[in-house]
């Protein structure tokens, strides 16, 4: 049990320094050999791409191949870390993700990288960035995208940060046609800590459900996902947890890039464990409002995964983040 600020913050420290070394940046400096992601994994034992389950085997996810580089015809290295796919109406495929130059610089991603395709696979062509940071919205950041299609309109969920890390924003933005994009008038959508981060949204039934990442409490505690709940996709409310990890703290933590699959009258949860940076663990549920941390079904190396299913059936997670040189993915198949 945490009872005041200073644990927290050396829990902060010391999360913080994991995952530099994992990365292996020293002091906001970039060593040799990150352009190399397999030296990245979480487990160095296992080829990147290799499925941890239990017995009853539930996925295997396949090897990595790197679909997307914002460095190229760049003067300096670039990265992208959470991200999104969205087919559009005409088939082309859109990734929208947080991105800078290297080394790592998370309060300096003031905008999203923007790129499109017309396979997922690829060839990927880099576009024009969107979404620039709106000071006088109270915005910080631009992190985390999330898209989705409804009515005619892609809704765009994203984390825009604020002053006050225990009131950071989530905001929505609409769009047409993917390239231009506005901003909704009943922003913010969520307002939570501790960085209230990388929102999802799914329906279920009549509803819609946002999942995001968050603390126990707002100035700190367990790491956790929540949820809020809408009718429109505008106003949000009913906060829930639904997971919660045992380990505390205020940034980073266990519990980034909250993703959930529905697939035969199961949930799926799938978050980023920042343990080793490139590891992403599952988690099984009868229920999309509640995981139990034992139920644990298998892991994966790869940081700030998403999973995307293409119109032919077939599945695939992708991976991204500080260093790891762009954009990969890998097939996803499901055991059951």
């Amino acid at each position: 049990m945490w009872h005041s600020k200073k644990p927290l913050e050396h829990e902060f420290v010391s999360a913080r320094r994991r995952v530099l070394r994992s990365l292996g940046l020293a002091g906001g400096a970039v060593v040799a050999g990150l352009a190399a992601p397999w030296r990245l994994m979480a487990n160095p034992t296992k080829p990147m791409g290799t499925s941890t389950s239990t017995p009853n085997s539930v996925f295997l996810v396949g090897g990595f191949d790197k679909i997307y580089d914002p460095s190229i015809g760049e003067k300096e290295r670039w990265y992208i870390n959470d991200h999104t796919f969205i087919r559009a109406e005409n088939g082309q495929w859109h990734l929208f993700g947080i991105t800078h130059r290297e080394p790592a610089n998370a309060q300096q991603e003031k905008f999203l990288a923007h790129a499109t395709a017309p396979d997922l696979t690829g060839p990927w062509t880099k576009q024009a960035s969107v979404l620039h940071v709106d000071e006088k919205r109270n915005e910080t950041v631009v992190w985390a995208p999330y898209v989705l299609r409804h009515d005619g309109l892609y809704w765009m969920y994203y984390c825009a940060g604020g002053r006050d890390h225990t009131k950071y924003h989530i905001h929505l933005a609409t769009s047409a046609d993917l390239w231009n994009w506005k901003r909704h008038p009943a922003n913010p959508m969520v307002v939570d800590g501790y960085d209230a981060r990388d929102p999802m949204v799914m329906q279920v039934k009549d509803q819609w459900l946002m999942f995001y990442a968050a603390t126990s409490k707002p100035d700190g505690g367990n790491h956790i996902v929540s949820i809020v709940t809408s009718l429109d996709l505008s106003h949000w409310s009913n906060k829930q947890e639904v997971f919660r990890d045992p380990e505390v703290g205020t940034y980073g933590g266990p519990t980034e890039s909250p993703f959930v699959v529905a697939r035969n009258a199961k949930y799926y949860l799938f978050v980023c464990t920042n343990h080793g940076y490139n590891e992403t663990a599952v988690y099984e549920s009868d229920t999309p409002f509640h995981w139990d941390a034992r139920s644990l079904v298998g892991k994966f190396p790869a940081h700030a995964a998403e999973v995307i299913q293409t119109p032919d059936g077939k599945w695939f997670v992708s991976r991204a983040g500080w260093g790891q040189g762009g954009v990969y993915l890998a097939e996803l198949t499901w055991e059951k």
